[in-house]
């Protein structure tokens, strides 16, 4: 009896929804219309970050590098909660503009920085950033694309070429990644407008700890300490998510693991010596993951005499880049590379969540600097 009436009453809603259908000319089943700050079938809308955008790939939220052409062959960006380690040129003449160009990105974005060195004051390196192209100057990249357009366009039905086009670059400040001018400094109303932290490895030796702590060097401790402090205090963390505007943190370490920093692993061959360095990054690389920030690393990875302990710190990192300059070497007067600097060898890309590594169709590319640009070519 139960299953007849449920029947019985099933049967009734139909036909009253098919009266209702013939009465007015429509159906009654109407469709739902998101809410406002909401899309269809995914419930809120996530606050969209300056100088962010998802991933095509995984939807995994980016960051841009600094160097467009770079951003392309990491599959479009530095993913947000990674580590990007620059493995430093000889002389080191070409990685640090590669560091330059990624906290430039930065501050062009909105972001907040982090900058940590044994060597340098990071006051001074921050003044030493390139000036971004603005504007109408960020426009240049455009015209390529524009040209290819209009050589292309085919004839179709009138009611397609009313629909709106898709833009294919860059065309102002806003959007995701930008170009520099090597030739000239970033303006003071920038730096002036920009938050950031400096971490200046000579200033914060001054104390001794009193316990060693993960058997790391004095220096790690302290910068471990000094990010964790800015994460927690700020916010990056997603702890307070209604305190304010969500950013993004972008930590730059310079020549990390050189012997400034009080270690000892480019002077030993025993794997033993790079405990601390690749406990450092394993720590690290914890506090990236549960994090809005990104990270990028030199090293000079030439002076390392292990390779037990470069292929360790290759793994302990998500994305590996390394550059390779022509200066000394045989190539600087091959006619081959006569138009060239260095090569930029593509070494890991990440693949988050898995066990394994990512790996480029193109491994090895050129890279030249020109008067203003540091470009990048097959």
């Amino acid at each position: 009896m139960a299953a007849e009436a449920t029947f019985a009453s099933g049967t009734q809603a139909a036909e009253s929804l098919a009266g209702a259908a013939g009465s007015n000319g429509s159906t009654s089943f109407r469709r739902r219309v998101p809410k406002t700050g909401e899309t269809e079938g995914c419930g809120p809308r996530l606050v969209s970050i300056a100088g962010t955008r998802p991933s095509v790939r995984n939807g995994q939220l980016l960051v841009s590098t600094g160097l467009p052409a770079l951003d392309q062959l990491l599959g479009g960006g530095l993913a947000v909660g990674t580590v990007l380690l620059i493995e430093e040129d000889k002389y080191n003449i070409y990685s640090p503009m590669l560091f330059k160009y990624f906290l430039a990105e930065g501050i062009v974005s909105g972001h907040t920085l982090l900058v940590a060195s044994a060597k340098e004051d990071p006051a001074d390196i921050l003044q030493e950033l390139p000036a971004p192209l603005l504007d109408d100057k960020s426009k240049i990249p455009d015209v390529c694309h524009k040209m290819a357009e209009n050589n292309m366009k085919m004839k179709i039905a009138w009611r397609y070429q009313l629909l709106p086009k898709m833009e294919v670059g860059p065309v102002s400040s806003s959007r995701f990644g930008h170009y520099y001018d090597a030739s000239k400094k970033i303006s003071e109303k920038l730096l002036e407008a920009s938050k950031w932290h400096g971490f200046f490895l000579p200033e914060k030796v001054s104390s001794a700890l009193k316990v060693e702590l993960c058997s790391l060097t004095h220096g790690y401790i302290k910068l471990l300490q000094f990010i964790q402090n800015i994460i927690y205090k700020e916010g990056f963390d997603g702890s307070n998510p209604q305190k304010k505007q969500k950013n993004i943190l972008r930590i730059g370490i310079q020549s990390l693991g050189s012997p400034l920093w009080g270690d000892d692993i480019c002077c030993s061959e025993n794997y033993d010596s790079g405990h601390s360095l690749t406990k450092f990054l394993y720590i690290l690389r914890g506090l990236l993951r549960t994090s809005l920030s990104a990270c990028i690393i030199t090293m000079p990875t030439h002076l390392i005499q292990s390779k037990a302990i470069i292929a360790r710190v290759t793994n302990l990192s998500d994305t590996v880049v390394g550059l390779e300059s022509f200066i000394g070497s045989e190539r600087e007067t091959n006619p081959l590379y006569k138009d060239y600097h260095g090569l930029i060898h593509i070494r890991q890309i990440p693949r988050l969540n898995n066990l394994i590594c990512d790996e480029s169709d193109v491994k090895d590319l050129a890279f030249k600097l020109k008067k203003k640009l540091f470009t990048i070519e097959v």
